[in-house]
């Protein structure tokens, strides 16, 4: 499969600054990378976006995450290695991710358990995460980006 065009973001490099800012605010909410790389990568994992799970996944691995984790993410419920805040963390990106797939999207009990780990800004910074990996896994997706093959 080769990709449709160049990443939209790569055409309207004028949208690049916006992506900065939220990343940004998103980081500087107190929660864990580690947090937030694993509920990226959940999500891109759910969307089949080649090139977020691929990269998600090599630069957790650069900040020192395990092979055991990122092999397991997809299965994050039948695993001992995460902790109960990631475990909220990535439940609730499934359901944010998964929007569709249910009447109530996000069901209270994900939003509770995820509240009782996480305070409001960092609540925030998770829910805006997510939204952003969304949004780069609906252009890779649509466009058909492709993870390198080469990677330095």
């Amino acid at each position: 499969m080769t990709a449709r065009m160049n990443n939209p973001l790569a055409v309207l490099s004028e949208g690049m600054p916006a992506v900065g800012i939220l990343n940004k605010a998103a980081l500087s909410a107190g929660v864990p990378e580690s947090t937030l790389g694993l509920v990226h990568l959940r999500a891109s994992q759910i969307n089949g976006c080649g090139p977020c799970a691929d990269s998600g996944a090599r630069m957790a691995k650069r900040k020192g995450e395990t092979d055991e984790r990122l092999f397991a993410v997809a299965t994050w419920r039948e695993t001992p290695y995460f902790t109960d805040a990631e475990r909220a963390a990535l439940a609730l990106a499934e359901s944010a991710t998964r929007l569709a797939d249910r009447a109530d999207a996000v069901p209270d009990e994900v939003w509770d358990e995820a509240a009782k780990h996480f305070n409001e800004r960092e609540l925030a910074a998770i829910v805006l995460w997510i939204a952003t990996t969304n949004f780069f896994n609906r252009l890779n997706v649509t466009t058909r980006q492709q993870a390198p093959q080469n990677w330095s």
